[in-house]
């Protein structure tokens, strides 16, 4: 079954397992000049209550460092809200909201960032069973301009 043959709530099917992950952030996430940062890390994916909610712990830059996503499938919207927390700062970050449309998946949401609010932009997309990208946006002008701020690439771990 192709990813846009499944059921909306099976949308991150495709995610359970264990990747290894590239990630390359800027150091200034407003700021497209700014240096950017690489790093490796590792990704353990799992569905629950039968695919409507998905979760993922991500290895990040710095030892010690990880994250954590939480997806929720809304049966009565038809689309997904996602949550991240990690464990500097260990709170849930204001959520992004979308669907998967054709293969991509496109989440919107607001966030603030150096005191300044933001519109967040998630983008899940060249997906297949042992890669996908995740890439994220920033925009300070209501979403006329964004600017990418974190990519990761995922590849699925051999099993």
């Amino acid at each position: 079954m192709t990813q846009t043959e499944r059921r909306p709530a099976y949308d991150f099917d495709f995610f359970t397992g264990t990747w290894q992950v590239r990630h390359r952030r800027l150091s200034s996430p407003l700021d497209s000049t700014s240096d950017w940062i690489e790093f490796e890390g590792i990704t353990n994916a799992r569905t629950h209550h039968g695919g409507a909610i998905h979760v993922d712990e991500v290895s990040l830059a710095e030892p010690g460092h990880y994250g954590f996503t939480i997806r929720t499938y809304d049966q009565e919207r038809k689309d997904w809200t996602i949550y991240w927390v990690n464990n500097r700062v260990g709170r849930l970050e204001p959520p992004v909201r979308g669907r998967f449309t054709d293969g991509v998946g496109t989440f919107y949401g607001t966030d603030e960032v150096d005191g300044r609010p933001v519109r967040v932009r998630f983008v899940w997309s060249e997906i297949s069973d042992t890669t996908a990208r995740w890439r994220q946006a920033f925009s300070v002008d209501g979403g006329t301009t964004w600017v990418d701020n974190w990519e990761m690439r995922f590849t699925r771990e051999a099993q």
